[in-house]
């Protein structure tokens, strides 16, 4: 081992922490660059700004900044016409880098940053993992020659690929440190399903000596997959560079919604799990890394965690089970707080504008999550998963997938789950569905294999913990949380409540009931249950269809089996004439109140796809 990289070793083993800096992309944006051009470019373009960046850095704590170059190989600048320049950026870089220690007169390492390449590698690319190597090779040996101190492969999606830029810097910079970080989904795998112990293990097996984890989540995520690799790969050093949270966008701008404070709080707990590397990645500043640094400066006792190493095969190619976090649906619901769904039909047609307009419209109102049904009334609509994909990904408000079992098989069943869950749709209300004798197409097929608690029992008992209706390994467990239906005013409460029983059994989490419009509906049944099996353990949500008119509330009463709307009610919609859907809306409101000491939230079903009606119920209540 040569002595710089004994040194850097050394070091980081005796438990000094080495405080990276954070985002360069972030905060370039910020001050005007341009997100459309090259960001290594301006290396030669706009030297000065990029070394006001890096002397923030170090004045906010960094003993090691990154080289402006994340993107400096041949296949990106190849597609801003720059490739003849790269030995040229990635030396600037360096330069750039060096000076601004210079000035700074302070110990100060210097990485030299090297991102993905931008193009996909075999076997799910074309580019060849030769020529994969051969391109980190070229810009590493650009970056060596210039004197950086260590090597800092980053934001690495693809396995692959990351094991490829290891080596050509072992190969071509074999006395330089290496540290080299992956990023995860919200699944806590790669983008190519790869858990993280499998990605430890491949990263020092290939020569890393350092395993990192960088952008992906907030530090919340990545600290859960840093304990994942270091119980299964104790042996490693680690480093941890998160993003300032999940990004969102407001008005056209991508935000970040971790502070400063809160990365402080998250640096101990990272020296504490074994990473001897701090860092950010996309959204931190020099507020971050000043919060981190100074956690770290007045807490220099942080013990490391000693954990027990029990070995587990990760070389293989099967996905090792990796707990995922809870939907935020399970979390508002566990932490008590009082949960508002909105029900939304898919649309009939392609458009989804004026469904993804309603969305955003409850979600700026203040709904806590979409439930999107699937073909109600039996009726032919868009897909629900497109759907509930959608909305999740456009407006960024959290889903509930309607899951019927009427109309599918066993085969079908299964691989809609693994779709849903593939496009992240991890909250079901499992419901038996609507009989296709009363929709578009009577005659279409109306079996099914499953009943909802024999499907809720598959969802949870069975993919959640990683195995299918027969037996066999999923590779990976999903994490559903999954909803019944109830129906506060049967004909016979003891056989509904002997119903819900089955489905508790089961594993529902939490349970939506159809429209009531008497809140005595929701205390029967409370003392019914409790009377016999004790309190309600999982939280009821109680369904609610604000009335527009009086001739709706008629309708309803008349022609919907299981809808009993009080005589008062009636009336007091008829004698509201023109304002029925104020008074509608206000008898909502009414009710809500005299439920919410009961129950853990509502189910609003705004009628004739009158959101604005639904906003303004939430807005009343929040």
């Amino acid at each position: 081992m040569s002595e710089i990289r004994g040194k850097f070793i050394d070091k980081i083993s005796n438990h000094q922490p080495i405080i990276s800096d954070g985002a360069m992309g972030t905060m370039l944006y910020s001050r005007g660059a341009n997100p459309d051009v090259c960001f290594d470019a301006l290396n030669l373009e706009n030297a000065e700004l990029v070394a006001q960046i890096h002397l923030e850095y170090i004045a906010a704590g960094s003993n090691m900044i990154q080289t402006n170059t994340f993107g400096a190989n041949r296949f990106k600048l190849t597609q801003h016409g720059l490739a003849d320049k790269l030995k040229q950026i990635n030396t600037a870089g360096v330069e750039i880098a060096r000076k601004a220690v210079e000035q700074s007169g302070k110990d100060v390492l210097i990485a030299g940053d090297v991102g993905p390449l931008g193009v996909r590698i075999a076997p799910f690319g074309r580019v060849q993992l030769e020529q994969a190597r051969a391109a980190f090779a070229e810009q590493i040996a650009a970056l060596a020659s210039a004197n950086v101190d260590l090597i800092l492969i980053e934001t690495m999606a693809d396995l692959y690929e990351a094991v490829e830029a290891v080596k050509a810097a072992r190969e071509v910079a074999p006395n330089l440190p290496v540290l080299a970080s992956m990023t995860f989904t919200r699944d806590n795998l790669t983008l190519l399903g790869d858990p993280p112990a499998k990605v430890a293990r491949k990263l020092k097996d290939a020569g890393a000596d350092v395993i990192g984890i960088n952008c992906s989540g907030g530090p919340n995520q990545i600290l859960n997959l840093l304990k994942s690799m270091r119980e299964r790969v104790p042996d490693a050093r680690y480093s941890v560079m998160p993003n300032a949270g999940w990004p969102h966008q407001v008005e056209g701008r991508i935000m970040y919604p971790a502070g400063a404070g809160y990365f402080g709080e998250y640096a101990l707990s990272f020296l504490h799990e074994g990473a001897c590397v701090l860092g950010g990645c996309c959204g931190t500043t020099p507020a971050h890394i000043a919060a981190m640094a100074k956690a770290v400066e007045d807490n220099p006792q942080i013990e490391v965690n000693e954990i027990v190493f029990e070995s587990i095969d990760v070389n293989g190619d099967s996905n090792e089970s990796t707990a995922q976090s809870p939907t935020r649906l399970a979390e508002k619901l566990k932490n008590g707080n009082f949960v508002i769904a909105v029900e939304m039909d898919p649309p009939r047609g392609l458009s989804t504008h004026k469904l993804l307009a309603g969305a955003s419209l409850l979600a700026e109102a203040g709904a806590d999550v979409i439930d999107v049904a699937d073909s109600p009334m039996a009726r032919m609509r868009m897909s629900p998963w497109a759907v509930c994909s959608l909305i999740q990904s456009k407006v960024g408000i959290e889903t509930v997938l309607h899951f019927p079992t009427r109309g599918r098989n066993l085969l079908r069943v299964q691989g809609d789950l693994l779709a849903a869950h593939a496009l992240d749709v991890r909250n079901v209300f499992v419901v038996m569905g609507d009989p296709t004798e009363i929709g578009d197409y009577p005659a279409a097929n109306n079996n099914f294999d499953l009943v909802p608690s024999g499907l809720i029992k598959l969802i949870k008992q069975g993919f959640n913990a990683g195995v299918d209706h027969a037996g066999s390994d999923i590779g990976q467990p999903t994490s559903f949380f999954a909803g019944c239906a109830l129906n506060l005013n049967p004909a016979d409460l003891v056989d509904e409540i002997k119903k819900l029983r089955r489905k508790l059994s089961a594993g529902s989490d939490f349970i939506l009931t159809q429209p009531i419009y008497d809140a005595r509906l929701v205390s029967r049944f409370l003392e019914t249950y409790e009377s016999e099996f004790g309190k309600l353990q999982i939280p009821l949500l109680v369904g609610l269809l604000p009335l527009a008119s009086v001739r709706h509330a008629n309708f309803l009463q008349q022609e919907v089996p299981g809808i009993v709307i009080p005589n008062q009610t009636i009336e007091r919609m008829r004698t509201s004439g023109e304002k029925g859907a104020q008074t509608g809306i206000a008898a909502t409101v009414d009710l809500i109140e005299q439920i919410r000491p009961l129950v853990q939230g509502v189910y609003l079903m705004p009628a004739f796809h009158r959101y604005d009606y639904a906003a303004e119920i939430i807005e009343a209540i929040r």
